[in-house]
């Protein structure tokens, strides 16, 4: 069985967005184990073993808060739009993970706040467990707001930008 990578992720993705805390898929040569802790704590545990089942007594990985990397620029201090900005649409993480503006480090950010973007554009990049997500808007507007730096760890739910919607 080969593994697809956007099956994988759009798998996971699912999985964050429901109460399903524990999940386990097998075949012959594949066994992929999901389990993630309650929203309550900080950072969610998510492990996964491709091969063989992992040894007795081994407990699930949880990806400790990485050091941020320069920030491109100044986070923006994280607050909830203004009643006059109340129709702003918040871009959230939709997982655990690094948050990064550009797809390198050398490369320009995906979007800058007064961007105008469409449904389907690329905003940023969540780092999970060593994949790079690309999270894209739902919506077409306007970025309104930036509220986390380059290279900060986020929550899953977390606000990552504000959107003004056409």
């Amino acid at each position: 069985m080969s593994i697809n990578f956007n099956e994988l992720r759009e798998l996971l993705r699912a999985i964050a967005q429901t109460d399903i805390t524990e999940l386990t898929l097998k075949s012959e040569d594949f066994e992929l184990t999901v389990r993630k802790s309650a929203p309550v704590i900080p950072t969610q545990t998510v492990a996964a073993t491709v091969g063989a089942a992992p040894p007795s007594g081994v407990s699930p990985v949880s990806q400790p808060p990485t050091a941020p990397v320069a920030p491109v620029s100044e986070p923006q201090e994280v607050s909830a739009p203004s009643p006059a900005d109340a129709k702003w649409v918040a871009i959230t993480s939709p997982m655990v993970g690094t948050f990064y503006r550009a797809s390198a480090p050398d490369e320009p950010p995906f979007v800058e706040a007064g961007d105008r973007i469409r449904q389907g554009q690329t905003v940023c990049i969540i780092e999970a467990m060593k994949l790079m997500n690309e999270i894209e808007a739902e919506v077409s507007g306007q970025i309104m707001e930036i509220v986390v730096a380059n290279g900060e760890p986020v929550e899953y739910g977390q606000t990552l930008m504000w959107l003004n919607p056409d």
